[in-house]
């Protein structure tokens, strides 16, 4: 398959960007099926704020907890949740939005339940 260059225009700034022949070979040898829609310094800068996966003002997994995209940085506080404690009762607080689907613990119930699971193996 031939390439041939193409000029798009950045969503982002509106600057008309060059696709190259080359990027695009790499693109289509990764299976990525879409063209960029940024240009090469837009793309820089999302991903120098931690925002470069597409998820809004979201890091790359739809986490907004002061972890940079996928790389395990802790760059702020944590948002904390508070929900009840399937096993207790009591208030437990958690660096998630609880879902519903699945239990979530108060910290002691938490311990405990790892307790009994590496026990049971």
């Amino acid at each position: 398959m031939s390439f041939a260059d193409k000029t798009l225009t950045c969503r982002d700034c509106g600057v008309d960007f060059v696709f190259t022949s080359g990027e695009q070979e790499f693109y289509a040898q990764k299976g990525f099926t879409n063209e960029p829609t940024r240009c090469p310094s837009c793309r820089q800068q999302r991903k120098t704020l931690g925002g470069g996966r597409g998820y809004g003002d979201r890091n790359g997994y739809g986490r907004n907890d002061g972890y940079s995209a996928g790389r395990g940085v802790y760059s702020g506080e944590r948002q904390m949740h508070s929900t009840t404690c399937a096993s207790c009762g009591r208030e437990a607080r958690v660096p998630f939005v609880p879902r519903g689907d699945k239990p979530v613990y108060c910290s002691d119930c938490f311990q405990d339940q790892r307790r009994s699971s590496v026990r049971g193996r």
